[in-house]
C-alpha cells in the first residue's frame, strides 16, 4: 500500500523563495563528475557504463537490481548525482534568448556600460532601491530602461557607436553598428574605415561586393559573454538582474548539467538485444561528441569556417537539450526525429504540471459503461464484483472486527467477499493471499495487522464522469456490489454528470484511508450536493421517465381499485424503505365501488404512515398554468397540504430539477437531505413499475397527421406562398417599401422570413388542437419530461425554415443556392423552407437543405466546447486561490482583498430558499399555518408553539424581513395560539408542556432548538 502521509520531525515555516541563475562555478560545486566520454557502455558485452559516460553509475541508478555507486543506496533511496559537460565554446541559452537581447540593447557594446546619463542612472537606480517595489512596478522600470537605451547612438562613456541590436536567423545577434547614413546626416570615421577595409577584401573577391551595404557586425556568444562579465556591479541592476542571485554572463552556457540517471531511465528491452536511452541521454552524447570535434579542429588548426559549422551545430543541440521545438531551424540542420527537451518536459497537457501534478492517474480506480438503475437509492452505486474484487480497501484489525478479517483471509483474492493481501504489524513486506496457506493467517491474524479486503457494500467510492465542469461531476456514493460489468445508478443524478446510457463510460475510485471516506461524505455525498452552488435550484430531481409517470399518475380521471393501488403502492418498498409500514388512505370514492386516486398514491409516497413527521406543504404553478389557481382549467397548480396532494398534475415545475417549487427541494429545506433522498428513490422506483404496467411508448401513429389538419397545412402553406410572391413581386418591380436602416434586399428578406415563420407557427397550433389527449409525444411536451411543441409539428405538420447565421440559405455559385432552382430566385423553397414534415418525408433539396442547416448546428456546438473549456480553464486558474477568510472578507494567496465581502452580500447561493431571497416567507407563514394550528392532530401544545415563535422572535431569523411584516407575523401567530388554546379547553385536553417550558424572556440562553419551519 501507498505511504498516505509521513510525519514530520520538525514544523517549519517557509519564509520566502529566491529564484536566480547557476554560474558554472555552481554547476560545477552541484556536479559530482565530469562527464567527456560520449561511449554509453564498454565494448567488452558486459553492458557496464563507460566511466565518466553519460550513464555512469556514480550519477544513480535507473535500474532495481543496481546500486549507486555514490551513495550506495537502491533506486528508491537515492535521489541521484549531477554531473557537468563543459563546452569548448561559449552558446546561447535557448530560454534566456530574448534577455540577452534586451541586455545588449542596454549596454555599449565596446566597454560594457548601461547607455544611459549618470542624472538618470541616479534616478533609475533611487527607484530599483525601494524595498516594497512590485514585479509588475520593476516589468514596468526595465522597460523604460531600455526605451532611453535604444535612443543613445554614442556611449557616455567611451563615444563608441552603438546600432540596434536584432536577433538575426536562429540564435544569431546582429548588432547594426554601422548603420548607413540618411540623406543629411554625415558617415562617422569608423563607418568608413569599417567600409573601407570591406573593399579592400573585395577587390580579392569580387562576389562580396554585392553585400557589402548589408555587412554588420556579428555578437557571437563568446563576444557577448566578454562584455557581460566586463558589466560592472553598480550597472547590474539596471539591466534588470541582481549580482547575488546572478549575474548575466550566467546567460551564456559555457558547461551545462548531466541531470541524473533516475530522470532519463534506460530501458532494458527484453524482445531486442540492447537498451532504449532517453532523448536527454542522446541529446547529451551529441553534445560531448561535438565538443570533441571542435577541439580536434581546434588542435590540427583546421579552417575557420569547419569550426563555426560545428559551433552552430553545437549551439543548436543545446537549444533542442533545453527546448526541441526551437522555431527556424535550416533543413541541412533539422533533427531527423522529434525529441523531447526539458522544455517540453514541464508544459502542456501532458507536462509534469498538468499531466503528473494538478492531475494524474492513480490507483484504485477503475472505469466501465453506465447503465440506469431505479431500484437502487440515489446515494448508492452498483460496482461489479470483477471490479470489487480487484479494488481493495486496507483495514486495521480491531477488536471489532477479527472476526470478519478471519473470514475475508479465507476466501482470499478469488471469492468476493475477500482480501488480496495481508501485511503483518512491524513487516514492511506484505503476503499476496492466493499462494498463502490462508488457514494458517487467518489464525495468526493480530491487532494492528493491515488486511487489504474487497471493495463491500457500503464502502464509500468517488463516482465521475468526465468532462468534469463544475464540482457535482465527481461525488461520492456507497457502494453495491452486484453481478454483471457496468455500474448503475439512480437517474435522478444524471444531470448533474451530465450522463446518459448511450455508451458512456464513468470513473469510480475508492479512498484509502477513513479520514478520506469521512471527508468525501460530507463535502461530497451525493445527498450533501441536491442543490446547485449556482443559484441554489435542486440539480438531482426527478427526470424523463419519472416525470411522465407522475404526470400520468396524478390526472384527474386516474382511479385505481384496492388491488392495483396497493399494488403500485408496494412497489416503493425496498431496501432502506422495506420495513415501512404503510397506513391506506381512505378511498376518494366509496359508491358504487371503491376507489382510489392517484394523487393519495403521491400523498403515501411524501408520508407513508401517520406516524411520520413530514408534513410537507406546497403551493405552486405547473407548466400548464391558466388562472384561478386551484381551480385552473388544465389542473396545473399544485396544492399540497400536510404531505396530501389536493390537486395538480405533477409535472417538470414540481418534480424536476431547476425549480425552487419543487417537491424534493421543500422537503430538503424542511426536513433535510435523508428525507428528500427517500422521497426520491420512492417515486424512482414507483414511477417504472407504474409506467411498464400502463403501457407508455411512441410510434407512427402518434405522428400521422388526420385529414383536417393535412388540409389546414396545405391552406396555410399556400397562403403563405401567395404572400411571399407578392412581396418578391413588389421587390422587383421596385414598389417594395424599405424597412429604417435596411436596403431594399434586406427588407425582402426580413419581410419574407416573417412569413415563413408564421406557417411553422400557425401550423403547430393547428397540430396541437389536433392531437388527442393521450398522444404520447405531446404528453411529454406538456409534462417537460423530453421535447417540445416545435419537435412535435415539425414531425406531424412542417419542418420549417432552414437558417444559417440567422438568415436564410445564401446563394452560393453562379447566384443560387442548387443548381435546381432558377438564378436569383427569391422562392421560399429555393432559400431552404421545408414545407414538408418528417412524417411526410423531405425532397432531395428540402433533405440537401435540413443538412446545411443541421451542419451549422454541429459545427457551433464543437467551436463551443472548445472556446468554453478553455475559457474555464483560464478562469478557474485565476481565481483557484481566493478563499473566504475569516474576517468575511475574499482574498487571494498574497493576502489582497477582492471582496469586502463574498458576492457582495455575503450569501451563500446553495443556502437560499427564496428566488433571490434568503427565506420564503410567505411559504414559511403557509407551512406553519398548516401544520400547528389544525386542531387536536397538531404535533405541538399552545405552549409549545408559543414558546418556539418567541425564541423565533429573539433568534436573528427575521433579519431580512421588514416590520409591518414582522408585526403581521407575530399578530397573526398570537391570535392562532390564542384559539388553539380555547379549542383545547373546550374539549377538556390538558396541556403537558404549560410549565415545564422556561419562559424565553427570562431564558435567553435556553436550550430549546428552534425548528427550521420556524427559520
Amino acid at each position: 500500500m501507498k505511504e498516505q502521509f509521513r510525519d514530520t520531525d520538525v514544523a517549519k515555516k517557509i519564509g520566502h523563495l529566491q529564484f536566480g541563475l547557476f554560474s558554472a562555478e555552481q554547476m560545477r560545486q552541484q556536479a559530482h563528475i565530469h562527464v567527456v566520454s560520449k561511449a554509453l557502455y564498454s565494448q567488452d558485452n558486459s553492458r557496464k557504463p563507460v566511466p565518466y559516460g553519460v550513464l555512469d553509475h556514480r550519477m544513480g541508478t535507473s535500474q532495481k537490481d543496481a546500486n549507486c555507486e555514490m551513495c550506495g543506496k537502491a533506486l528508491a533511496d537515492c535521489i541521484g548525482h549531477y554531473g557537468y559537460i563543459d563546452l569548448e565554446l561559449p552558446v546561447f541559452h535557448v530560454g534566456y534568448f530574448k534577455s540577452i537581447i534586451a541586455i545588449l540593447q542596454n549596454i555599449c557594446k565596446t566597454c560594457s556600460r548601461v547607455l544611459l546619463r549618470v542624472v538618470d542612472r541616479q534616478v533609475f537606480l533611487d527607484l530599483l532601491k525601494r524595498p516594497t517595489l512590485s514585479a509588475q512596478a520593476r516589468k514596468a522600470i526595465a522597460k523604460k530602461i531600455n526605451e532611453k537605451c535604444r535612443k543613445v547612438s554614442s556611449c557616455h562613456h567611451c563615444s563608441a557607436p552603438n546600432g540596434p541590436v536584432k536577433k538575426c536567423g536562429l540564435l544569431k545577434v546582429l548588432h547594426e553598428k554601422f548603420k548607413p547614413p540618411t540623406s543629411r546626416q554625415q558617415p562617422s570615421n569608423e563607418t568608413l574605415a569599417f567600409k573601407q577595409s570591406l573593399e579592400e577584401v573585395a577587390e580579392q573577391n569580387k562576389e562580396l561586393l554585392p553585400h557589402i551595404g548589408k555587412a554588420q557586425e556579428n555578437l557571437n556568444a563568446l563576444r557577448v559573454l566578454n562584455l557581460f562579465k566586463n558589466i560592472p556591479d553598480e550597472d547590474i541592476p539596471l539591466v534588470g538582474m541582481s549580482a547575488e542571485n546572478g549575474r548575466p554572463e550566467s546567460l551564456i552556457l559555457t558547461r551545462i548539467l548531466v541531470p541524473p540517471l533516475c530522470v532519463r531511465p534506460s530501458v532494458v528491452s527484453e524482445t531486442q538485444a540492447g537498451t532504449t536511452e532517453d532523448d536527454v541521454t542522446m541529446k547529451l552524447t551529441e553534445i560531448i561528441f561535438l565538443n570533441d570535434v571542435i577541439q580536434k579542429h581546434r588542435t590540427q588548426g583546421a579552417k575557420v569556417q569547419m569550426i563555426m559549422e560545428s559551433w552552430d551545430f553545437l549551439q543548436l543541440q543545446c537549444a533542442l537539450y533545453i527546448n526541441s521545438e526551437v522555431s527556424g531551424i535550416p533543413l541541412a540542420m533539422a533533427p531527423k526525429k522529434p525529441t523531447r527537451g526539458f522544455v517540453q518536459r514541464l508544459k502542456g497537457k501532458t507536462g509534469r504540471f498538468r499531466g503528473n501534478l494538478s492531475g494524474k492517474r492513480v490507483d484504485y480506480s477503475s472505469r466501465t459503461v453506465i447503465s440506469p438503475d431505479p431500484n437502487v437509492q440515489i446515494d448508492q452505486v452498483v460496482v461489479p464484483v470483477h471490479v470489487a474484487m480487484i479494488l481493495s480497501y486496507p483495514e486495521r484489525v480491531t477488536h471489532a472486527n477479527i472476526r470478519l478479517m478471519r473470514k475475508l483471509v479465507e476466501s482470499g483474492p478469488e471469492r468476493h467477499p475477500g482480501a488480496n493481501f495481508i501485511q503483518q504489524r512491524g513487516q514492511v513486506f506484505k503476503k499476496f493471499l492466493k499462494y498463502a496457506d490462508r488457514p494458517k493467517v487467518a489464525k495468526e491474524l493480530k491487532y494492528g495487522d493491515l488486511v487489504e479486503r474487497h471493495l463491500i457494500d457500503g464502502d464509500v467510492v468517488l463516482f465521475n464522469r468526465q468532462p468534469s465542469l463544475h464540482k457535482l461531476s465527481i461525488m461520492a456514493h456507497f457502494a453495491k456490489v452486484m453481478p454483471n460489468r457496468t455500474f448503475r445508478f439512480n437517474e435522478c443524478v444524471c444531470t448533474p454528470y451530465n450522463a446518459d446510457f448511450d455508451g458512456d463510460e464513468m470513473n469510480l475510485h475508492l479512498p484509502q484511508t477513513e479520514e478520506a471516506k469521512a471527508e468525501a461524505l460530507t463535502l461530497m455525498g451525493t445527498k450533501s450536493n441536491l442543490v446547485t452552488p449556482r443559484n441554489g435550484e435542486p440539480l438531482i430531481a426527478a427526470i424523463q421517465d419519472f416525470i411522465t409517470a407522475s404526470y400520468l399518475l396524478t390526472q384527474k380521471d386516474v382511479f385505481f381499485d384496492r388491488t392495483k393501488f396497493c399494488q403500485i403502492v408496494a412497489s416503493m418498498l425496498h431496501g432502506r424503505d422495506g420495513g415501512v409500514k404503510i397506513d391506506l388512505p381512505p378511498p376518494a370514492i366509496w359508491k358504487p365501488v371503491r376507489l382510489w386516486t392517484g394523487k393519495q398514491i403521491i400523498g403515501c409516497l411524501l408520508r407513508p404512515n401517520k406516524t411520520s413527521p413530514i408534513l410537507m406543504n406546497l403551493r405552486a404553478k405547473g407548466k400548464q398554468y391558466t388562472t384561478g389557481e386551484d381551480l385552473c382549467s388544465n389542473d396545473s397548480y399544485v396544492v399540497v397540504f400536510n404531505s396530501q396532494l389536493m390537486c395538480g398534475a405533477l409535472d417538470k415545475s414540481s418534480l424536476g430539477s431547476g425549480s425552487k417549487t419543487n417537491i424534493f427541494y421543500i422537503l430538503l429545506r424542511d426536513y433535510g437531505e435523508q428525507t428528500a433522498a427517500n422521497c426520491m428513490s420512492r417515486l424512482a422506483r414507483l414511477c417504472p413499475y407504474f409506467l411498464s404496467n400502463r403501457g407508455f411508448s411512441i410510434g407512427i401513429g402518434d405522428v400521422t397527421p388526420g385529414p383536417r389538419l393535412v388540409r389546414e397545412k396545405e391552406r396555410l402553406v399556400r397562403e403563405g406562398y401567395e404572400k411571399c410572391r407578392e412581396y418578391i413581386r413588389s421587390f422587383q418591380e421596385g414598389k417594395l417599401q424599405s424597412q429604417p436602416g435596411c436596403s431594399v434586399e434586406e427588407t425582402l428578406e426580413s419581410v419574407v422570413l416573417r412569413e415563413l415563420s408564421v406557417i411553422r407557427e400557425s401550423a403547430g397550433k393547428s397540430c396541437k388542437k389536433e392531437l388527442h389527449r393521450t398522444n404520447s409525444p405531446l404528453i411529454m411536451a406538456l409534462c417537460g419530461s423530453k421535447g417540445s411543441f416545435i419537435n412535435i409539428s415539425q414531425m406531424i405538420a412542417c419542418v420549417g425554415q432552414q437558417a444559417i447565421s440567422g438568415k436564410r440559405i445564401p446563394d452560393g455559385f453562379e447566384d443560387r443556392a442548387l443548381p435546381h432552382f432558377p438564378r436569383k430566385s427569391k422562392e421560399p423553397a429555393a432559400k431552404g423552407f421545408v414545407k414538408n414534415s418528417f412524417y411526410s418525408g423531405l425532397t432531395p433539396t428540402e433533405f440537401f437543405f435540413h443538412t446545411v442547416g443541421g451542419r451549422e448546428g454541429l459545427v457551433d456546438t464543437a467551436v463551443k466546447t472548445a472556446e468554453t473549456g478553455y475559457m474555464q480553464r483560464r478562469l478557474v486558474k485565476s481565481l483557484e486561490d481566493l478563499c473566504s477568510q475569516y474576517d468575511l472578507t475574499v482574498r487571494n494567496s498574497e493576502g489582497f482583498i477582492v471582496q469586502f465581502k463574498y458576492g457582495g452580500d455575503g450569501l451563500d447561493p446553495a443556502a437560499m430558499e427564496g428566488k433571490d431571497k434568503p427565506v420564503e416567507f410567505p411559504r414559511v407563514l403557509q407551512h406553519i399555518k398548516a401544520m400547528y394550528l389544525c386542531g387536536t392532530e397538531s404535533p405541538l401544545s399552545p405552549s409549545q408553539v408559543r414558546f418556539l415563535s418567541d425564541k423565533a422572535f429573539q433568534s436573528n431569523i427575521f433579519l431580512y424581513c421588514n416590520n409591518e411584516f414582522k408585526r403581521g407575523i407575530r399578530s397573526f401567530l398570537d391570535k392562532a395560539v390564542d384559539d388553539m388554546e380555547s379549542f383545547w379547553l373546550r374539549h377538556g385536553i390538558p396541556d403537558p408542556f404549560k410549565d415545564s417550558l422556561p419562559n424565553p424572556a427570562v431564558h435567553q440562553n435556553a436550550d430549546g432548538k428552534v425548528p427550521h419551519h420556524l427559520c
